[in-house]
């Protein structure tokens, strides 16, 4: 082993150290030589194997205790968190956020994510996932025949699709696929503004019928085609 180095990193040599411990504590419990629920080194351990001051090791530790990495437990130490924590994802919500094409690389992302959960979920999902997806379908109807409500029918067709990702038993995918929700709804508020505007609420309603036809079916011969019919309307609204 070189000087200066440890299990865990090497001796920081660059101007963005805080950013540069961050790396290096992230990159050991990927590859984990820092297990979850594990303990950290000491804040001194830590600056004698970074090379770095004591103030930046905390505030490296701030920032991984910010993003739901980390927990501080005292008087024991800091800890590798050992459970999914939402605001892990916080990071990549607001890289999103500042991408110059937003919105078309977001409906790109999220086309992906629904073809993905489709391919995954169809195999094996069972009659009572079937029944929950239905009846998510039925409100969405409901929603659909009141005028010019276009809020309840987006939070309709969110919680239509949100009954589908469910059926994965994924909860890393379902809180990446709520992530997306959350940050479309301004477009989404607006292509269905759109479809109530132009008297189109019943083909919108067909398309859903179909992708849960679909699912009760098990036809994953027809998923990438059901959901780029899907995306008429948004596409439609950029």
């Amino acid at each position: 082993m070189k000087e200066n180095q440890t299990q865990i990193g090497t001796a920081i040599k660059s101007n963005s150290i805080v950013t540069q411990v961050v790396n290096q504590i992230t990159d050991a419990i990927i590859n984990g030589t820092l297990k979850p629920g594990g303990k950290l080194p000491t804040e001194p351990e830590l600056c004698e194997t970074f090379q770095v001051g004591r103030n930046s090791v905390r505030e490296a530790i701030k920032i991984l205790e910010a993003y739901g990495v980390v927990y501080i437990k005292r008087p024991e130490g800091t800890f590798v968190n050992d459970s999914y924590n939402q605001k892990m994802l916080d990071p990549m919500l607001y890289g999103i956020l500042l991408q110059k094409d937003f919105t078309q690389n977001i409906i790109q992302l999220r086309k992906v994510l629904d073809i993905g959960i489709l391919h995954t979920i169809l195999p094996t999902i069972t009659p009572e996932e079937c029944m929950e997806i239905r009846k998510a379908f039925e409100d969405l109807k409901v929603a659909a025949s009141f005028d010019n409500n276009c809020q309840k029918l987006m939070e309709a067709d969110m919680a239509f699709h949100l009954a589908i990702t469910r059926s994965s038993h994924n909860e890393l995918l379902l809180s990446m696929y709520s992530y997306v929700d959350r940050i479309t709804i301004p477009s989404r508020l607006q292509a269905i503004t759109s479809i109530i505007n132009k008297g189109e609420s019943d083909h919108f309603i067909r398309l859903h019928q179909m992708m849960l036809n679909m699912v009760e079916q098990k036809e994953t011969t027809v998923v990438e085609k059901i959901i780029n019919e899907h995306y008429v309307y948004w596409k439609r609204t950029i």
